[in-house]
C-alpha cells in the first residue's frame, strides 16, 4: 500500500531534529531540513531559513506532505499555524501544556493530522501506561515515571542539561495536571517527593508538568489516581526546590536556563529511565503491571547517538511511519494514548523500544 506521507519537512535541526531527518531519509522518506545554521553531516536537502518567516515557511510547507517541529516549545505554535494553514500533517515533542491547548484548536478545521506531543514524555510514556491499562476491569491507579540522566554524574545535582533548557525549566515550575480521587486536579511541581530503584540504581522521582499529555481527560472517571513524575538522582529536587524558591529564580525562567546549562553542559554519556505501572482489578483479583526500562547510547548510521536524543527522534519517526502506512487518523488530534503500543514496537524505529 502506497504511504500517505512520503515528502517530510523537519524543522530545526539540533541533536534530535538532525536525527529524526536521519531516521526519516534512511525509513524511505524525502526529507527536507530548515535551520537558520549550517547543519552538520545530514543526508538531505538543507534550506537555511528563518521558521518565523511564516510566508516565507508556508511556501515550503506546501511543498511536503507532512511537517515535524524540532523547536523549543514557545516557537511551535507559529510552525503548527502555518501548517494548518498549508493543509498538511503536522507534528511536534512538545511538554507544553498551552501550546498543545492551542494545537488542538486548531485541529477543529485542519485537513491534515495535528500531533504534538510525539517524544518520549508525553508521548512514548503515554503509550506504554494505556497499554498496560488494557483488559482491566477497573483501575485503581496508572504511574508514570520517565528521566534522562548522566550517566556517570558528578556534583551535588547529578544532572546534565542534554534537553532544552527552557523546557526542563518550564517543566519544572509549572503546575501539573493529575487524577486524585478519581477527579482532574492540578498540583505544584517538584512535589510528593519518592524513591525508585531501576537496575539497582536508588533514584528520586517527583511531579513535573507536561509528562501525561491529554491523559488525565482520557482516564478521568476510569482511575482513582493518575499522575506523572520526573527521574533524577537523590538530592536533585531539594537543590531546584532551593534554586527556584529560596533564590527567586522562577521569576526569570531565562535566566535560570543559562544559569542551569552553564552550570551543567550536555554530556555524550547518558541513560534515560522508564518506569510505568498500572494497579487495578481483573476478575476481582487486585493486579501490578510494570513496564521498566533503562535505555543506553545507541549507534545509528554510523554515529553514536545519546539515549534522550534517539528515545524522542525514534518515538516521533514511529507515529509518522504509523500515520503515513493508515494505521492511525490521517486528520484532526491525536492523543498519545490511543496508539497502539504493539503497533509502535513494529515500526523500524518503535522497535528499538523492546
Amino acid at each position: 500500500m502506497e504511504k500517505i506521507i512520503r515528502s517530510v519537512l523537519v524543522i530545526g535541526l539540533g541533536k534530535v531534529g538532525s536525527l529524526v531527518a536521519i531516521l526519516l531519509h534512511e525509513n524511505g522518506y524525502a526529507v527536507t531540513g530548515l535551520t537558520q545554521n549550517a547543519a552538520g553531516d545530514i543526508p538531505c536537502k538543507l534550506i537555511l531559513a528563518d521558521s518565523a518567516d511564516t510566508e516565507h515557511l508556508k511556501k515550503i510547507i506546501e511543498e511536503h506532505d507532512a511537517v515535524v517541529s524540532c523547536l523549543p516549545y514557545h516557537l511551535n505554535l507559529s510552525v503548527a499555524e502555518t501548517a494548518h494553514s498549508a493543509g498538511v500533517h503536522y507534528f511536534d515533542l512538545t511538554e507544553d501544556v498551552l501550546t498543545t491547548q492551542k494545537v488542538r484548536q486548531l485541529s477543529n478545521t485542519s485537513k491534515g493530522l495535528m500531533a504534538p506531543q510525539c517524544g518520549l514524555a508525553p508521548g512514548f510514556i503515554g503509550i506504554v501506561g494505556a497499554d498496560l491499562a488494557t483488559g482491566m476491569d477497573r483501575l485503581r491507579s496508572i504511574e508514570l515515571r520517565v528521566g534522562a540522566l548522566p550517566k556517570h554524574p558528578r556534583g551535588l545535582l547529578g544532572y546534565a542539561f542534554n534537553w532544552s533548557p527552557e523546557g526542563v525549566v518550564n517543566e519544572y515550575l509549572n503546575d501539573c495536571e493529575v487524577i486524585q480521587g478519581g477527579q482532574c486536579s492540578r498540583v505544584p511541581a517538584m512535589e510528593n517527593l519518592e524513591t525508585i530503584v531501576i537496575d539497582g540504581v536508588q533514584l528520586e522521582a517527583f511531579t513535573t508538568s507536561g509528562g501525561l499529555g491529554t491523559m488525565c481527560e482520557t482516564f478521568a472517571g476510569k482511575v482513582s489516581s493518575l499522575n506523572y513524575k520526573t527521574i533524577r538522582y537523590p538530592g536533585h529536587c531539594q537543590l531546584m526546590r532551593f534554586f527556584f524558591n529560596e533564590l527567586h529564580m522562577r521569576e526569570q525562567r531565562k535566566l535560570s536556563g543559562e544559569i542551569l546549562v552553564n552550570a551543567k553542559p550536555p554530556v555524550k554519556a547518558d541513560v534515560v529511565y522508564i518506569h510505568a505501572a498500572i494497579e487495578g482489578w481483573e476478575n476481582d483479583k487486585l493486579k501490578r503491571k510494570e513496564f521498566v526500562r533503562s535505555y543506553q547510547p545507541k549507534e545509528i548510521a554510523g554515529r553514536e547517538w545519546n539515549s534522550i536524543s534517539w528515545t524522542t527522534a525514534g518515538s516521533v519517526c514511529a507515529v509518522i511511519e504509523m500515520v503515513a502506512k493508515g494505521e492511525l487518523p490521517d486528520n484532526g488530534f491525536l492523543k498519545q494514548e490511543c496508539i497502539p503500543l504493539a503497533a509502535f514496537f513494529n515500526t523500524p524505529t518503535g522497535s528499538w523500544f523492546k
